[in-house]
């Protein structure tokens, strides 16, 4: 949009604005003027979201009356952000934008526009996003662009020591995130351990598989629900044995402590099914139970400690594959006939909507993880090719897809343990470690490490993990070594509290 001096920007897509004859304007409306150009708004929009005028229109001041007022310290570019944030809109922000948008927020105190700062944060953009937070006061945007650095450190590291010292020292002080994994076990017996039965963590300096802590003696990840949820690890669900009886009781790991304890399990009994942690809550997706498919979603709210029914997936599935991109949810559901279609649950009003459908021959498996605002869609090829994994990628700005170049062999690392941090994807099979760095519209291979010895479904993710939990469980304890659990009270079968 192109403003002129002494434009009046209006809005005519919010339905709090009524119609007035010549053009759209809210029934209580505000006129805000910012460097010679005016935007005519809703009070009730602002007061809802805005501290700055929630805080005026409250104080009783000549001010709180005008329909006019002038904002000083405030850019045009920031305030039209702010403004299509607020509308619902999610966009893609050039380094311009960023700065007066950051300076908006930090004036404004508008939450809703430091989250969507923070869910766009990238390689291309992070720095800047640091330290312009930093410099305004918006600590949490600040907090969030720093973690992201740490994790891509390694790469950015030269560009990071361009910024001022202490901006520097509190990336360094921040735990980056590991790469982890655990494979799919049954619960166990407290005279008969499998030593097998452990979460475990990349060590990227000697690129080998090294344990973090064993499972608890009665929790399952056999066709369990397995996700991170602030830096959490949540088991809920799994199967005990081949009668696929359902573990009543979910499990959650505590890195910082270095201990499990237990949560109930979902409502509606269920296996093989999808878990995702997304803003406080943990959301059970799908599944089976009794051998049918079932549509079913349960919510689990943290803060609460209970489960209830949400809105139910358009149709009853197994296996969900699913992904977060700017912290929105997305899912892929089969159709059938080479088509699968991609879903998006929106928490706000209870809703799966269809985004767009993928249509391929070839679709013998399934996989999709995101990447700014590019969802990864991942299959195996076709018939002669079985072995080969490919790729599409659909913009979620664009609405476009593309079909990646290249092929990726599953004997080499497999695609369907994909886990993005940074421009980095990682990915395991049992003979290597593979981490592609993310180009455009192809994944390279940046580097081979030690492959996950062992056998089975696997579940990847990432997690933070502390140094001195690692260092209590043993720096040098690799997946070849074996360890007593006896030997770790906070595993014992008779603690409820610390499994």
């Amino acid at each position: 949009m192109k403003i002129h001096s002494g434009e009046v920007m209006e809005s005519s897509s919010c339905p709090r604005f009524s119609q007035q004859p010549g053009h759209c304007e809210p029934a209580d409306s505000l006129r805000v003027n910012i460097d010679g150009s005016s935007f005519i708004v809703d009070k009730s929009v602002l007061a809802e979201n805005c501290e700055y005028f929630r805080a005026l229109f409250q104080s009783g001041m000549r001010e709180c009356q005008q329909e006019d007022i002038h904002l000083q310290c405030v850019g045009i570019l920031g305030f039209l952000v702010m403004l299509r944030v607020l509308g619902g809109e999610r966009p893609v922000l050039s380094s311009d934008q960023i700065v007066e948008a950051i300076q908006c927020a930090a004036f404004l105190q508008v939450p809703a526009l430091t989250k969507h700062l923070i869910h766009i944060i990238n390689s291309e953009n992070c720095l800047l996003m640091y330290h312009t937070a930093a410099t305004y006061g918006v600590w949490e945007l600040s907090h969030s662009s720093a973690l992201f650095i740490r994790d891509m450190y390694a790469d950015l590291k030269d560009d990071v020591h361009a910024l001022p010292i202490k901006l520097v020292e509190y990336i360094e002080s921040l735990l980056p995130s590991s790469y982890m994994a655990v494979c799919s076990h049954s619960p166990s017996t407290e005279l008969l351990q499998d030593l097998q039965r452990t979460v475990c963590y990349l060590d990227e300096d000697s690129r080998e598989w090294k344990v973090l802590t064993h499972l608890p003696v009665s929790a399952s990840t056999t066709m369990a629900g397995v996700a991170i949820l602030e830096n959490n690890l949540y088991i809920i669900g799994g199967v005990h044995d081949v009668s696929k009886k359902v573990a009543e009781t979910g499990f959650c790991y505590n890195p910082a402590a270095n201990t499990w304890s237990t949560i109930c399990g979902s409502q509606q009994p269920r296996y093989n099914f999808t878990l995702i942690g997304h803003e406080g809550c943990l959301y059970a997706l799908g599944g089976e139970y009794s051998m049918k498919a079932l549509s079913s979603v349960e919510r689990y709210k943290v803060s609460s400690g209970s489960w209830g029914f949400v809105s139910p997936l358009p149709c009853p599935a197994a296996s969900v594959v699913s992904a977060v991109a700017m912290n929105r949810i997305f899912i892929c559901l089969w159709k059938g006939k080479g088509a699968t279609d991609i879903h998006e649950y929106v928490p706000q009003r209870d809703q799966w909507l269809l985004v767009t459908t993928l249509i391929r021959e070839h679709s013998y498996g399934l996989y999709m993880v995101a990447h700014k605002d590019n969802l990864y869609v991942m299959r195996n090829g076709p018939c002669n090719d079985f072995l080969l994994c490919v790729m599409d990628c659909y913009n979620l700005s664009s609405g476009q897809w593309t079909a990646m170049s290249g092929q990726y062999g599953n004997s080499k690392g497999s695609l369907f343990t994909a886990v993005v941090r940074g421009d980095s994807v990682f990915t395991l099979s049992r003979h290597v470690t593979t981490e592609y760095t993310v180009e455009d519209y192809k994944w390279r291979v940046k580097r081979e490490m030690k492959g996950f010895g062992r056998i089975g479904s696997i579940y990847t993710f990432l997690m933070r993990l502390p140094k001195d939990t690692v260092s209590l469980m043993g720096n040098s304890q690799d997946l070849t070594r074996d360890q007593n659990l006896r030997d770790c009270p906070r595993f014992s079968p008779q603690c409820s509290d610390n499994l």
